[in-house]
């Protein structure tokens, strides 16, 4: 019996976490939960044995699954902090819908499409400023910037930064993979930039 209880110890001093060391393993089991068993799978419980703590610390900080979520996504979805600029539109897209690529497929962008794709639309009202603030709003901001710099060289016709144009791509990445459960890779990136963007984006010749 001594054996067993000094055994025990070590193990439950552990878990002994406080303040941002316990939140961030929340946040980061969150993710993993959402990744792995999806929205409609995901549960207070769950996470708190994901996280190695009890129900109680979750309750304590998020009161619904709602609210631990949006903190989770917005805590862990990747940001860029400028456009590419690499001289060309082309290069500048490229570059771009790479790093989209990057965001959508990393731990927090599995996260966010299981949110977006199962959850009903009183649930998604909740997550709607995450999705939009977090996702689609940074994407459109750096596009419309290579875009602007592509007019300012003569690339790039002057009335191309329109709404249409700039959910273009945030657009076709996102139905492509839920509906066709495309993973982009190179080819499919620098296809859709040169059968879909540049023709949109290129000044009339005449």
């Amino acid at each position: 019996m001594v054996t067993s209880h000094w055994t025990a110890a070590p193990a439950q001093a552990s878990l002994r976490r406080r303040g941002a060391v316990l939140e961030r393993a929340i946040l980061d089991a969150t993710l993993d939960q959402l990744g792995t068993v999806g929205w409609k799978g995901l549960t207070m419980e769950g996470v708190a044995a994901g996280a190695q703590t009890g129900k109680a610390a979750v309750y304590r900080r998020w009161p619904s699954k709602e609210d631990l979520v949006a903190d989770a996504l917005q805590a862990g979805l990747p940001r860029l902090a400028e456009a590419p600029d690499l001289g060309d539109v082309r290069a500048d897209l490229v570059a771009l819908c790479r790093w989209v690529r990057e965001a959508m497929f990393s731990r927090p962008g599995f996260a966010l499409r299981a949110v977006i794709h199962e959850c009903d639309s009183a649930e998604a009202e909740r997550l709607h400023d995450v999705i939009v603030k977090g996702v689609v709003e940074p994407t459109v901001k750096l596009l419309g910037e290579v875009i602007s710099r592509g007019i300012e060289r003569g690339e790039v016709r002057p009335d191309a930064a329109n709404g249409y144009v700039l959910d273009a791509i945030p657009a076709m990445m996102m139905y492509r993979s839920k509906m066709c459960a495309s993973e982009w890779n190179d080819q499919d990136l620098e296809e859709m930039i040169d059968q879909l963007m540049l023709p949109l984006l290129r000044p009339a010749r005449g």
